[in-house]
């Protein structure tokens, strides 16, 4: 999200400006000095100031409150948000109707994650000010942290209409809709930012990320080019570009961006990942498994990163090593069908058949329309010579994956095993149609000929 700590010192600080009467000397300065500095935007500057004025004992009223607020302001510039707050609070104290302190002590404990707070100070602010689109956007940046992603919405459709110029509400929403994963209206809204700040990076990066999910990764790929010519430093998008390369399968490309991300970032465990993937997917199990180490030693507890792992030591035929991983990763997560559904496949490799079992049983609870799993537990159904549950889980993959033309083969073979050779026929046929087409069906069809022309023959040869 994008939050501008320079919005806090200039909203309507001049609601306070009051006619100074006087000149005072406050540590070695006349007071129209002092009030001069606490109006500064370097932070330190103003909080030296505004606290001298503060604790001079000679202010009251709104001329306290304008200093605690000014004070406040500059404490949320740089970032210390507890005593802004407390500032802020002051400033209420005194003048319990001025819109934009709620405003400030809203966005001081947003910045802070207090998320329920800031709404409430939001609320009040918009309460004395309906218009203060400031308020309205921030609010919306509150409940997208929250997930609440419908009222984020709202505020910001509010908040546009006040000030449809405003690129950074076009920019929140566009972040609201992509959470929704509703990409066409994010990719709209930050067509509009752009329009409106062309050099509005994170809009490329965000409008990048639409495209990515949408799964049109040539345009993410080019937003992600123009963010980094605007911005080259930004991790983020040299990291989703290199997923956006993998993605299309250009894993060169790919292992470059994960390679510059990890320069930027060197104690990030997601890059290390997704460059194991990459060479995983390039047949370098070596290479992979070395990056899913620096993975794990950065994060242990993700959980992905010991299914990959175990799937590269199961590529490597080191099926114990790969079962340790997949335990890992279920003891991490206990909900991950990857990992049950992997490990049954591992256990099936060592001819574990009843082990493999009660894996596909729990991936297909927590996975009901995997029909890979439906598959792979026929298959080590059919192994233990229960040709009936076989064919009941290779029908259900078949449901689901119609042209899944393993599963044809191996009924086929159930059915044949069970004595149903019309079924195991038909089966064999569809198997070969999905596998090789009409050429397929052909051959085989011509086989077929020959082996019954052969039989007729032999047949008449031993009655002659």
């Amino acid at each position: 999200m994008v939050i501008s700590r320079q919005s806090i010192s200039f909203l309507s600080i001049t609601a306070l400006v009051m006619l100074l009467v006087g000149v005072v000397v406050v540590r070695g300065q006349t007071r129209d000095e002092s009030w001069k500095r606490c109006g500064e935007n370097d932070p330190d500057r103003a909080i030296e100031a505004c606290s001298a004025l503060i604790e001079s004992g000679q202010l009251s009223g709104h001329d306290l409150a304008r200093a605690f607020y000014s004070r406040a302001s500059a404490y949320a510039r740089k970032g210390v948000d507890d005593r802004a707050i407390q500032d802020y609070a002051q400033t209420l104290r005194l003048i319990p109707s001025f819109a934009n302190a709620f405003y400030g002590r809203g966005w001081a404990y947003a910045h802070e994650g207090d998320y329920d707070h800031a709404i409430q100070d939001f609320d009040q602010a918009l309460r004395l000010n309906p218009n203060l689109s400031d308020a309205l956007r921030e609010r919306g940046i509150a409940y997208t942290h929250k997930n609440d992603y419908d009222l984020a919405i709202r505020d910001y459709d509010h908040a546009l209409r006040v000030n449809h110029g405003d690129a950074i509400a076009f920019y929140d929403r566009g972040a609201a809709y992509g959470h929704k994963r509703d990409y066409n209206h994010a990719i709209q809204d930050y067509d509009q930012a752009l329009q409106l700040n062309p050099s509005f990076t994170e809009a490329f990066y965000g409008r990048g990320s639409a495209y990515a999910h949408k799964g049109d990764y040539d345009h993410a790929i080019q937003d992600f080019d123009q963010a980094l010519r605007l911005n080259p430093s930004l991790v983020n998008a040299v990291y989703s570009r290199g997923v956006a390369y993998a993605d299309k399968g250009d894993y060169d490309r790919a292992i470059a961006d994960f390679d510059q991300a990890l320069q930027l970032t060197p104690n990030d465990a997601d890059p290390f990942y997704r460059r194991g993937v990459a060479y995983k997917h390039k047949g370098d199990f070596d290479r992979a498994i070395r990056d899913f180490d620096q993975a794990i030693r950065l994060n242990p507890s993700l959980a992905d990163a010991y299914i990959t792992r175990g799937n590269a030591y199961d590529l490597k035929r080191d099926y114990d090593r790969a079962i340790q991983d997949f335990d890992q990763a279920l003891r991490l997560n206990p909900s991950s069908a990857d990992a049950f559904y992997n490990r049954a496949r591992v256990y099936e490799y060592k001819g574990d058949f009843d082990r493999a079992i009660p894996d596909y049983d729990q991936a297909l609870r927590l996975k009901p329309s995997d029909a890979d799993a439906f598959y792979g537990r026929g298959f080590a159904y059919s192994h233990n010579r229960d040709y009936d549950r076989a064919i009941q889980d290779y029908d259900q993959a078949l449901r689901i994956n119609p042209s899944y033309s393993a599963a044809f083969y191996n009924r086929s073979k159930a059915y044949a095993q069970r004595g149903d050779y019309l079924l195991a026929i038909a089966d064999r046929g569809r198997f070969v149609w999905l596998k090789f087409g009409i050429l397929g069906v052909t051959i085989r069809l011509c086989i077929l000929t020959i082996a019954i022309a052969l039989a007729f023959g032999f047949k008449r040869f031993r009655s002659n």
